[in-house]
């Protein structure tokens, strides 16, 4: 732990702002007004002098919503990842190679986004830079108000995509403080920061890993009139960098897309709701495109004023380390088809897992804490590698501070709450054990885990052993039009009056995995499971069909309904289970979709039913279909048009690689 001699510093405009409480329950209806302070592009420049080549140089840096940090020039590193005021990470960077004798700067670039959205803590009026410096055991330069500080003035939004997820923006390369970096920069004309005069951050290392940085160039690059067209092969999560030598005053068009119309033009309007396309503005002679925020995208096009020359083209792209570390089943490695789906889930992990396991990485960006969970897993088991799991862990129970019954959305001022989630987090911690074999976590993490539990006890549960009258969304499966005409009222944004199954399946696992834990740690159960299944059976199940009602005040049947009572092993009569193996044939995996597929392959392994877990990995209207479009990366969905706002880069349905890794399966699941 890294004590800091720097203050929190920032600018004239935010020294005395007093935080904002952005947080509140999904059901209370609050006004945030975000249309000052906004889009702030904030500049720290400092320079200090060293008389030897040091031999150990450290930087200890954090900021409020983000940064990026140069020296003498170049690029060093940028973050943090998001997290909470009262837990927010600082970074430790090694920057021995970028320092030398004699003069050295220290410049960064920090963000206040401002909006109240998935990304990050932000619309609460808190921005900042904290860092310290430090040479060969030394402090020799630390955020105080001899840094010097400026906004930068190159970046005009001209709009918000997605969920008001991002800024569209003009880059001006014009503008004064570009090259703002450079040791030879003059920024005499520049303020003196100003010390926050509210400081209530509680600072700690990061847990995770920085992230890392890729060069894609171009597989193809084609010419047209007054434009250049470029396909980097695959999508990718990052930034066009560009370099053009042209005219002042002249304007570049930049449009990115993750396909292509049937015509062969970029579809610049996603169908994820996003419009990648932007102005840019050029200076004489060289020009650099400097995007802060990051796109998601496989093709750019440049359209060119006359006489501009296009001389460097790459997408930098940014991902969380990522090192393979599992294998495909030796007795999958035979199907080209099965080598293909895996390959398509390691690429989506290897491009898609950021400073935090999102889901789609262009309209929300945002930590979710149910899918996050299969993708968290994926994660850890490609790469054996558990920081994301234990982040998501950790950060979820930490959102209790908002409600007991936690968030959905994690390390961010959106808020929102989906019943299953806080329980899916419950079965990650045991899964995280079964891999680890780490006592100790589970340990600390099992009081939250009951505290929860209780929660979820006192107030929804009824005197017959159901959960009802949640005043948490219930998203049962999503998109809507896979849920198979589930038979309860389950509308996001009101209380549901209607005891119904798939909320009551997940209670009862988590409970049952709770006492498992339990018993791993030598305690005592923390719950009786047998009446609460009784009751579970009674309420839900219909002798004469052999199978489950989606609710008690309906007699309709759905293969959602009773994938979750099937996945946990709920009712193991024999009738049954074959009624919706049988339903499961006859419909296919691809008759459902985010949140019902994982649990019944789950289920699959638990009754060691090997070859329909096989026959439903290959079938021809799930990953295969992604693949079939041209998917380079996992889909929102089965296809492209499964989905009104489908993502063509979401995370969830690389979890297949669960089912596909040479992995103890049955024991994971058991």
């Amino acid at each position: 732990m890294h004590s800091f001699q720097g203050q929190w510093i920032t600018d004239e405009e935010f020294c005395a702002l007093e935080p904002r409480n952005v947080f509140h329950r999904q059901l209370v209806k609050v006004s945030i007004p975000c249309e000052e302070h906004r889009n702030r592009h904030i500049l720290f420049r400092k320079s200090f002098h060293l008389n030897d080549t040091p031999r150990e140089a450290t930087v200890y840096i954090t900021a409020d919503d983000y940064y990026k940090l140069y020296i003498n020039g170049e690029f060093v590193a940028q973050g943090p990842a998001p997290a909470y005021h009262f837990q927010y990470p600082y970074n430790t960077v090694d920057v021995t190679a970028y320092l030398r004798p004699g003069k050295n700067v220290i410049a960064v670039h920090t963000l206040y986004q401002g909006l109240i959205n998935r990304v990050w803590q932000s619309g609460d009026l808190r921005h900042g830079l904290l860092m310290d410096l430090v040479v060969d055991g030394e402090v020799v330069a630390c955020s105080d108000s001899t840094f010097r500080t400026h906004p930068h003035t190159a970046y005009r939004e001209v709009g918000t995509v997605g969920y008001r997820t991002q800024f569209l923006e003009e880059y001006d390369s014009r503008s004064a403080e570009v090259g703002f970096d450079a040791p030879d920069y003059d920024d005499s004309h520049w303020s003196n920061a100003s010390p926050r005069q509210v400081v209530d951050y509680t600072v700690l290392p990061q847990k995770s890993d920085m992230l890392t940085f890729e060069r894609i160039l171009p597989v193809q690059t084609e010419g047209r009139e007054g434009s250049l067209r470029f396909d980097f092969g695959s999508i990718y999560v990052g930034y066009l960098r560009v370099k053009v030598k042209g005219r002042r005053d002249e304007v570049l068009t930049v449009r990115c897309a993750q396909e292509l119309e049937e015509d062969g033009a970029l579809r610049v309007e996603l169908r994820a709701n996003c419009h990648y396309e932007e102005p840019w503005i050029l200076d004489d002679g060289e020009s650099v495109l400097d995007w802060f925020d990051y796109k998601s995208f496989r093709y750019a096009e440049l359209l060119l004023p006359a006489d501009c020359e296009v001389t460097e083209v790459c997408l930098l792209a940014r991902h969380y380390p990522f090192s393979l570390a599992a294998k495909l089943k030796p007795e999958y490695a035979s199907s080209p088809a099965l080598r293909r789906v895996w390959e398509l889930c390691v690429n989506s992990q290897r491009y898609g897992v950021q400073e935090v396991i999102q889901d789609c990485m262009e309209r929300e960006k945002g930590f979710y804490m149910g899918d996050g969970c299969y993708t968290a897993l994926a994660h850890m088991i490609l790469t054996g590698d558990d920081s994301m799991v234990r982040k998501l862990i950790e950060d979820g129970f930490s959102s209790s501070f908002i409600t007991d019954g936690l968030v959905t959305c994690l390390d961010c001022s959106f808020m929102q709450e989906i019943a299953e989630f806080p329980l899916m987090l419950i079965y990650l911690v045991l899964w995280h054990h079964r891999l680890t074999g780490d006592l100790a976590f589970l340990r600390e993490q099992y009081p939250k885990v009951t505290a929860l539990l209780e929660v979820y006890r006192r107030e929804y549960e009824q005197a017959d052993g159901l959960l009802n009258h949640l005043d948490k969304w219930c998203v049962v499966e999503w998109p809507k039009n896979f849920q198979d005409g589930y038979d309860a009222d389950i509308k996001e944004g009101k209380v549901c009056t209607t005891a119904h199954i798939s909320i009551n399946a997940y209670y009862l696992e988590a409970i049952h995995t709770a006492n498992v834990m339990a018993e791993l740690l030598g305690q005592e159960p923390y719950r009786e499971e047998a009446p609460l299944r009784k009751k579970f059976q009674t309420a839900f199940y219909l002798p004469e069909r052999d199978l489950f009602r989606d609710a008690v005040d309906s007699e309709h049947t759905s293969l959602v309904g009773n994938s979750f009572a099937f996945a946990f092993g709920l009712y193991e009569e024999k009738g049954f289970q074959e009624n919706f193996l049988q339903l499961l044939r006859e419909r296919g995996i691809h008759s459902l979709s985010l949140f019902c597929t994982f649990p019944v392959l789950m289920g699959l392994v638990r009754i060691g039913e090997w070859e329909l877990l096989k026959e439903q990995l290959l079938n021809e209207g799930a990953w295969l279909r992604i693949l079939r479009e041209g998917g380079t990366t996992t889909f929102e969905g089965w296809g492209r048009d499964t989905k009104w706002n489908t993502s063509l880069f979401h995370l969830t349905m690389s979890y297949a690689a669960v089912f596909l890794a040479d992995i103890d399966q049955k024991t994971l699941f058991q």
